[in-house]
C-alpha cells in the first residue's frame, strides 16, 4: 500500500515505517544466516589484537588496540552463576562497525554529490530533490515502487549474510567478509596488500560514520558544526 504523506516534517516517521519493514524483510530472508555450522568446518576465531588496524594502534594506545570504553572485553565481563554472558563478541562489533561503515560512507558520498554539487539523476520527479535531508522522503513518495524494490534488496542481502553465531565469537568468515569484491580490489593480491585495503576501508569508514554524524547534528542543531551540509 502507498501511505500518503502530507508535508516533509512527516519524513522522520516515513523512514521509521521504511526501516520497520525492511527489519521484518530481513528476518524473513534471514534463514541462511540462522543455521547451523557446517560439520567440517572450522569457525573463524578473532580477537581484538588480531584485527586489521590493531598493530597501528597498539604504538599509540600502550602497546594495547585502543578500546577505552572497553567493548572488547563486553563478551568476557563475569556473569551470575548459570547464567550464559548475553554481551557481543568483538567479532560481531567488528562485523556491525564495517557495516556502518560501509553504509556511512555511501550516504556521505550521495550527500555530497546531491547538496554539495547539486547533482541528480535526471529521471524524473523522484530524483529532482537536492537537499540530502529530504531526497529520500521524496523518492519515498514519488516512486513508491522503487522505494519498496530498494527494501528488499538490501533485505535479502542483510538476511543472507547475517551471521548470528559471531555473536559468540564464531562464524565461518572473518567479520565484514561477504565475499563481494566486483571491482577485485583484493582478487589474487599478497596478504599484506589485502590488508592495506581494509585498513583504508576501516578508517575511511569511522571518518564516514563521524562525517554523517556531524551532518545530522548540523540539521538538527544549527551552528553546531563548523561547515554544515544544508
Amino acid at each position: 500500500a502507498v501511505v500518503a504523506l502530507d508535508a516533509p516534517h512527516d519524513h522522520v516517521q516515513l523512514l521509521g515505517r521504511m526501516l520497520a519493514l525492511a527489519s521484518i524483510s530481513a528476518l524473513a530472508f534471514s534463514g541462511a544466516g540462522v543455521r547451523s555450522p557446517v560439520a567440517g568446518r572450522q569457525a573463524v576465531r578473532m580477537n581484538l589484537d588480531s584485527m586489521v588496524g590493531a598493530s597501528t594502534e597498539m604504538p599509540l594506545a600502550g602497546g594495547k588496540p585502543w578500546d577505552p570504553l572497553g567493548f572488547s572485553k563486553l563478551s568476557e565481563l563475569p556473569t551470575e552463576e548459570g547464567r550464559p554472558n548475553a554481551n557481543p563478541h568483538v567479532k560481531w562489533l567488528r562485523e556491525a562497525e564495517l557495516k556502518h561503515g560501509r553504509i556511512c560512507m555511501l550516504a556521505f558520498l550521495g550527500a555530497f554529490v546531491t547538496s554539495g554539487l547539486g547533482i541528480h539523476l535526471p529521471l524524473g520527479p523522484a530524483f529532482s530533490d537536492t537537499n540530502w535531508f529530504t531526497a529520500s522522503y521524496t523518492f519515498a513518495t514519488k516512486n513508491p515502487a522503487g522505494t519498496a524494490q530498494i527494501l528488499i534488496l538490501l533485505s535479502i542481502i542483510e538476511g543472507q549474510s547475517f551471521a548470528n553465531e559471531m555473536y559468540s565469537g564464531g562464524g565461518e568468515r572473518a567479520a565484514g567478509d561477504l565475499g563481494f569484491d566486483p571491482l577485485g580490489f583484493c582478487k589474487n593480491k599478497p596478504a599484506k596488500e589485502v590488508e592495506t585495503m581494509q585498513l583504508k576501508e576501516l578508517k575511511n569508514g569511522r571518518l564516514a560514520m563521524i562525517g554523517w554524524a556531524a551532518m545530522v547534528s548540523g540539521h538538527f542543531l544549527p551552528s553546531s558544526v563548523p561547515f554544515p551540509v544544508s
